[in-house]
């Protein structure tokens, strides 16, 4: 099934560009393994290396935070709409 992911500026340099890419999967974490194969690079900065999201990467889900829902096995169906947002901090 194929979804709609917003891709942030920080990540689009793994999409040509793109803001906006198309995703295959039935989960949150297929969408993005399916984004991974398609683009290398890509997920490379949004895992930590116990395999779960950084703490500072919000995915959500038709904006529902996926932390809410099953996390990386919050299913997904056609049409749907992953945003990634990476928090930002400054001062």
């Amino acid at each position: 099934m194929a979804v709609t992911v917003l891709v942030p500026t920080v990540l689009r340099r793994h999409t040509a560009g793109n803001g906006q890419v198309a995703g295959q999967g039935s989960s949150v974490r297929e969408i993005l393994g399916n984004l991974e194969g398609q683009f290398r690079g890509f997920t490379q900065n949004l895992y930590a290396e116990d395999g779960d999201l950084k703490p500072f990467i919000n995915i959500y889900v038709n904006e529902e935070d996926i932390r809410f829902l099953q996390d990386l096995d919050t299913p997904v169906r056609d049409n749907d709409t992953i945003t990634i947002l990476p928090a930002i901090a400054g001062g």
